[in-house]
């Protein structure tokens, strides 16, 4: 019994050696770092502090939960991701300005087909007696050519027929060609001006009242100078529409035209102040500033607009003030130019939705009515479908082939 007693404390003095000796062993080691603390994923958020972003910023590191494998096995960690980067929205090339009227003339004359088709038809007739040039005319003021124009135009017409004699289907469109084009005026000079001699930038305002598209046309317009190979500065003055100023500043951003904007319901003339001032220190070629659509029957409103004029005139005279009519409101069209050029000195004319009519007449009425010439006109929806007024492919348009 003794013996077994003695064995068994031999045996426990062995293992406590041998034990003390791995310690010892282990000590003079180093150790492998500790796995890494598995966050509590299940816990909640801490809230953050007044002042901090509750979301991670776009232009910092992000981190996300991975299983990595470890010596002890896998465990969730926190791993970092290259931080998000914005890509700068692609600059688009608009079409050459050049011609766009003529590449257009097909949507423009299925538009337009009833006033040209209207008085071809008319005029073929074998006999062409006071009642058929009644139809005639009433065919013109229908189109919004406008009282005068009309008995011009008719009066003119009836003289040629008259000597003419016998009429081919050739002969009279060539008839009818000659006296739209004296209607329409092929002598005035309709670039927009935008080069002045001495100085840079050139300033161009746009005007109209709400709904005409204005903010739109001042978009397209920044696309048509981008076009022709120059630099723009947009200036987004109206401050009262809440989504005007982005839906500028996308416009420019397309074609690579920086937009000046300032506070919703601020002031618009300090906006169009900065944006010249900008487009000054950058150098560019061109500064288009976009006004508040306003009611031409809203005194205060339009007194506003020349106040914008007079602050932009404190950089350099303004170049070019565009009045953006609505090809559709016809004869109600008038009024509001009458009133528009009372306020500003209007010194062109942009007729959209043109496409959208057969009154195409509007553009003999509103030159005579303002003694300035329309510009450009807008024939449809499309980014590229602002195109530079040319007489010859308008009138071509209206009569057909």
């Amino acid at each position: 019994m003794e013996t077994v007693i003695l064995a068994v404390v031999i045996a426990v003095v062995v293992i406590g050696a041998l034990g003390g000796l791995i310690v010892s062993s282990r000590r003079r080691k180093p150790l492998p770092p500790p796995p890494p603390k598995t966050p509590d994923i299940t816990a909640p958020p801490a809230e953050p502090h007044v002042g901090d972003e509750a979301e991670t910023p776009r232009d910092e590191p992000r981190r996300t939960i991975e299983e990595v494998d470890l010596p002890g096995g896998s465990a969730p960690v926190a791993v970092e991701e290259p931080p998000v980067v914005e890509e700068a929205p692609e600059i688009e090339i608009p079409e050459p300005t050049a011609g766009r009227l003529v590449r257009l003339r097909t949507r423009l004359s299925r538009s337009q087909n009833a006033l040209g088709k209207g008085l071809l038809t008319l005029l073929s007739r074998e006999h062409l007696d006071d009642e058929t040039w009644e139809e005639i005319e009433d065919t013109l003021l229908t189109a919004d050519v406008g009282v005068q124009p009309t008995l011009e135009l008719v009066e003119g017409l009836r003289e040629r027929v008259k000597v003419l004699g016998t009429r081919t289907p050739e002969e009279l469109r060539g008839l009818l060609r000659e006296e739209l084009l004296k209607l329409v005026g092929t002598d005035v000079d309709r670039s927009v001006k935008t080069e002045p001699e001495d100085r840079k930038p050139g300033i161009v305002m746009v005007v109209g009242v709400n709904g005409t598209g204005k903010t739109t046309t001042t978009g397209k317009l920044a696309r048509v100078l981008v076009a022709d190979g120059r630099t723009v500065v947009l200036g987004a003055a109206d401050t009262f529409r809440a989504a005007a100023a982005d839906q500028l500043q996308t416009w420019g951003e397309r074609v690579g035209a920086y937009t000046v904007r300032g506070p919703e319901a601020g002031d618009p003339a300090s906006v169009a102040f900065d944006a010249v001032k900008e487009g000054k220190e950058m150098g560019v070629d061109v500064v288009l500033i976009d006004t508040a659509g306003r009611l031409h029957t809203k005194t205060g409103l339009m007194d506003e607009l020349g106040k914008v004029k007079r602050v932009v005139e404190k950089h350099a005279p303004l170049d070019e003030v565009l009045l953006v009519l609505d090809a559709t409101t016809g004869q109600n069209g008038l009024v509001q130019a009458r009133v528009f050029a009372e306020v500003v000195d209007i010194t062109g004319i942009v007729l959209t939705k043109l496409d959208g009519t057969a009154k195409g007449g509007i553009v003999v009425a509103v030159q005579r009515e303002l003694g300035v010439p329309v510009k450009l006109v807008g024939l449809g929806e499309g980014a590229d479908d602002l195109a530079p007024f040319e007489p010859e492919a308008f009138v071509d348009a209206l009569i057909g082939d």
